[in-house]
């Protein structure tokens, strides 16, 4: 994660959150559309084919973004291709016929937020690769792109690939007026589901952007009230899912992920790549199923991506987001898809890989802190936790590995100033491994301030 310090008019300092999940501020302070301009100039010297897919959410500042971010390429020399409101996945398909893309998104984060979000090749970037944007000029040749307008048959895709014989089934959507509205309906409507829809009119929600932090209330009482197999949350670009059960009850990140899993592996799927922040749930499930976790991932979807493609895998995921992969279809995290899949399953499945899922405690929490000070926190904390475990990996933050079943994972936030701790055990083992590994990070912080 790279932290671009930026002088406004005033002199003034802030703090734009650079990392592989692309560029995120607070419009008008972070975030400024000079900014916006220079950061869409030095893309357009990643990409090849002198055509890029531009595509938005629905957040107030999203509009102006994006028409900075057209006039920005489009005098680069490239041709622009202007899908309008249209979620994450949505664009990144599109963006494998035309070789590159641009989101106007913050994602999950407040409205206040804004940020873009980069596609090379259908897939994010890798790390090489935002380093070598960050080092490029904008360029301008003289010669100007043009603008058309696209649209897009993803939800037809979806509908096709997750089609089965499920007869009767009804599904609630809360696409949080976000990009998915219209989508999301398209795509059960060809499934031939029976669904109810709230907050599906763009830029109009009585919830926030993250159903994670969410309580869903409006969602989990559209369950109840009508008797639904599945609510579905969605956030403000759908690359993030959240699942209501029949009960009402929101469902974990990774028992989301391991649905998924699931159904795929009913499908003849085998080949896994999960991040190292998921459930162990979710590699014992694919274990019992006679499936394999080919490799463990750095936490971020690019990464994921980036491995999946290293080892040729079929699917996977992180369990942290609920974010399910299947590269073939998407190289990103996809809540559409998710939330397809899922519907796809029956009962009796369901209900089997929650019970199974229900083993595990998984806490995932933060900290407050500074983005400036976290190198300084991660190199401390090996040593700290050394005590605690028998394995501790660096690759990505600190892992401490307590035992088979019990893992604590501390990282620096690639989106908030904030340090992720994540810790998963059975039962309530894990609230106390949570409580010793907070208050660590918490005085390691304090000392370093």
């Amino acid at each position: 994660m790279l932290h671009a310090k930026i002088n406004n008019t005033e002199n003034s300092v802030f703090d734009v959150k650079i990392s592989i999940s692309g560029v995120r501020g607070i419009y008008g302070q972070d975030l400024n559309l000079h900014e916006v301009d220079r950061f869409a100039g030095q893309f357009a010297g990643l990409i090849k084919s002198s055509k890029c897919v531009v595509a938005r959410d629905t957040r107030p500042s999203s509009t102006i973004i994006a028409q900075i971010v057209t006039a920005s390429l489009m005098a680069a020399g490239i041709d622009v291709y202007n899908l309008g409101i249209a979620p994450t996945p949505a664009a990144f398909r599109e963006a494998r016929k035309y070789g590159a893309g641009i989101i106007v998104t913050a994602s999950h984060n407040p409205l206040e937020w804004n940020g873009l979000k980069f596609i090379i090749d259908g897939r994010g970037l890798f790390e090489h690769e935002l380093e070598e944007m960050l080092k490029m000029t904008s360029d301008h040749p003289g010669k100007f792109g043009n603008e058309f307008q696209i649209s897009s048959n993803y939800s037809d895709v979806i509908a096709e690939v997750a089609k089965s014989n499920t007869a009767a089934v009804k599904v609630g959507i809360d696409a949080a007026g976000g990009a998915a509205c219209g989508y999301a309906e398209h795509m059960f409507k060809k499934l031939g589901y029976k669904y109810y829809s709230i907050n599906g009119i763009a830029g109009i929600s009585s919830r926030g952007p993250d159903p994670t932090a969410d309580d869903l209330a409006d969602l989990r009482a559209l369950v109840t009230a009508n008797k639904l197999d599945h609510g579905f949350g969605l956030d403000l670009d759908a690359d993030r899912l959240v699942v209501v059960n029949s009960k009402g009850e929101k469902l974990s990140p990774d028992a989301t992920l391991l649905l998924c899993i699931a159904r795929v592996l009913e499908i003849g799927l085998k080949k896994f790549v999960t991040s190292i922040d998921t459930s162990v749930a979710i590699e014992k499930y694919i274990h019992k199923s006679n499936g394999k976790v080919l490799a463990y991932s750095k936490v971020g979807e690019a990464n994921v991506v980036s491995k999946m493609l290293d080892v040729n895998a079929e699917a996977g995921g992180e369990g942290s987001s609920a974010g399910f992969i299947m590269p073939n279809i998407n190289m990103c995290r996809d809540g559409l898809l998710a939330a397809a899949t899922i519907s796809t399953l029956d009962k009796k499945t369901v209900d089997e890989c929650l019970k199974f899922a229900s083993q595990f405690a998984q806490i995932r929490s933060k900290i407050v802190a500074n983005s400036s000070l976290h190198k300084a926190v991660i190199e401390k904390l090996p040593d700290v936790f050394k005590s605690d475990s028998y394995s501790i990996l660096t690759e990505d933050g600190v892992k401490a590995i307590i035992d088979e079943d019990s893992w604590v994972l501390i990282r620096p936030s690639n989106t908030e100033h904030a340090i992720r701790i994540s810790v998963e055990s059975r039962g309530d083992k894990a609230q106390a491994i949570y409580k010793m590994a907070t208050e660590k990070v918490q005085k390691v912080y304090d000392q370093v301030r």
